[in-house]
């Protein structure tokens, strides 16, 4: 029988994770359309919100209930506006392994939101979910999304070459895809003791190769 996440919400200091809703529209579509996420991530540009409903109610759902994956809004806990979205994928249940990915909208960057929604999700998957690995892949020029998978305690494992695309939007809007290397970062639980400390202001995204 398939494994599959529960439907959580996990809190932080300045955070709620939980799961998307269609209040949630018009704000993943706003965020879907930084030009940040566009470059770093497979996310269809432009992005829609028809697209972004779809992703809501028939992506989401069935990353979960296939046991494929999880999808959570991050919001600040005082405005409970959307900040960002944390992605599980991957997953393999036989070997307790996932891979995080996660965005951050544009005006949120720079307050750490990404650290934070991260390692508790990190923290959850490897404390009460009893996993045994987590996996970031970061795409070799991006630096911010580096400087967040080491803030978490994020171990760099190795690089591989020429398995990332990224893009490049020109003067006349159009995008076009560049190859780079992706640089794989891991989580295991012994690692994440004093991961905390090591939280500071941040901002990043890793690529959500799977949603399309």
């Amino acid at each position: 029988m398939t494994s599959t996440f529960p439907n959580i919400s996990i809190s932080t200091e300045r955070l709620v994770l939980r799961p998307l809703d269609e209040d949630d529209v018009p704000a993943l579509a706003e965020m879907m359309n930084d030009e940040q996420v566009g470059a770093w991530t497979d996310v269809p540009q432009p992005f829609t919100e028809d697209a972004a409903r779809n992703l809501i109610t028939q992506y989401a759902p069935a990353q979960r209930e296939s046991g494929r994956g999880l999808a959570l809004a991050v919001t600040e806990f005082l405005t409970q506006r959307l900040v960002g979205v944390v992605q599980l994928g991957k997953t393999n249940w036989h070997i307790r392994s996932t891979e995080l990915s996660y965005v951050i909208a544009p005006w949120a960057r720079g307050e750490g939101y990404a650290s934070e929604a991260a390692l508790a999700t990190a923290q959850w998957l490897l404390g009460d979910q009893k996993f045994e690995r987590v996996e970031l892949r970061t795409a070799a020029d991006n630096t911010a999304s580096q400087q967040v998978a080491q803030k978490i305690g994020c171990i760099s494992e190795g690089v591989l070459r020429n398995a990332c695309i990224a893009h490049v939007r020109a003067e006349d809007g159009t995008w076009s895809d560049v190859r780079t290397d992706f640089i794989v970062w891991s989580l295991l639980p012994e690692d994440l003791d004093g991961a905390g400390e090591q939280l500071a202001d941040s901002r990043g995204f890793t690529s959500f190769s799977d949603w399309n």
